[in-house]
């Protein structure tokens, strides 16, 4: 995972170490099966990633973001 804010790279155990946060937790929140944290816990992820706490929790801009747009087949 990158870090949006200051463009670092993360893995799931880099940031739970470095938020103190479980690997579960995260790894359950970037997979969607978890859409909430405890707020102290919320902002020291953010500030660890350098961005705003709303961000965490944005939905994707489609639904289908970074997957390959197979509804249109080449002619």
């Amino acid at each position: 995972m990158e870090s949006p804010g200051r463009g670092v790279p993360y893995s799931v155990r880099d940031l739970a170490d470095a938020t103190g946060v479980s690997r579960s937790q995260i790894g359950r929140l970037l997979t969607g099966e978890l859409d909430n944290l405890d707020v102290k816990d919320a902002h020291v992820v953010a500030e660890t990633l350098g961005v705003a706490v709303l961000v965490l929790f944005m939905p994707p801009a489609s639904p289908n973001q970074g997957q390959p747009d197979t509804s249109i087949a080449p002619t």
